[in-house]
C-alpha cells in the first residue's frame, strides 16, 4: 500500500470513530509531545542541579529542539522526533553525572542517588556449586 492510499484509509477509518475517540487521537501527538517536554525540563533540573550554565544550556537546548520542529506535520516524523527526545531523556537520566574540579588535577564525581547501584565484589575464582 503506498503512502498515499495508506493516509487515505487511516483517514476513512479516523472518521469512522466516535467523536471523542477521533479527538483522543488528534491530540495524541501534542499531549505525548508536551510530556516529553516537561519530563525532559524536570530530568534535566535534576541531572544539572546546582550547575547554573549546564541548566541554562540544556533549558535552550531543549526549548530550540522543540520549538525548531513545532510545526511537523508528517505522524513518521513527530514519532521519530519523539522517540529521539525520549531516549535522550534516559541518557541523561542513567548515564549523566556531575564533576567539580577540586584541584588542577583532581575531580569530584557527584553521582545522584538513583545512579549508585550495589557493588557486588569481584571473585577471580568463581566458586562452584555443591550438589546434594
Amino acid at each position: 500500500m503506498s503512502g498515499a492510499s495508506s493516509s487515505i484509509c487511516r483517514s476513512m477509518l479516523l472518521h469512522s470513530l466516535p467523536l471523542r475517540d477521533r479527538m483522543q487521537h488528534f491530540f495524541q501527538g501534542p499531549v505525548r509531545a508536551l510530556r516529553l517536554f516537561k519530563l525532559l525540563h524536570r530530568t534535566r533540573q535534576e541531572v544539572f542541579k546546582n550547575d547554573a550554565r549546564a541548566l541554562e544550556a540544556a533549558r535552550q537546548k531543549i526549548n530550540e529542539e522543540f520549538k525548531n520542529n513545532q510545526s511537523e506535520t508528517s505522524e513518521e516524523k513527530i514519532n521519530e522526533l519523539l522517540k529521539i527526545a525520549s531516549d535522550v531523556e534516559v541518557i541523561l537520566r542513567t548515564s549523566v553525572i556531575q564533576a567539580v574540579h577540586t584541584d588542577s588535577d583532581k575531580i569530584l564525581l557527584i553521582p545522584r542517588k538513583d545512579l549508585l547501584q550495589d557493588n557486588f565484589p569481584y571473585l577471580d575464582k568463581p566458586t562452584k556449586k555443591h550438589e546434594s
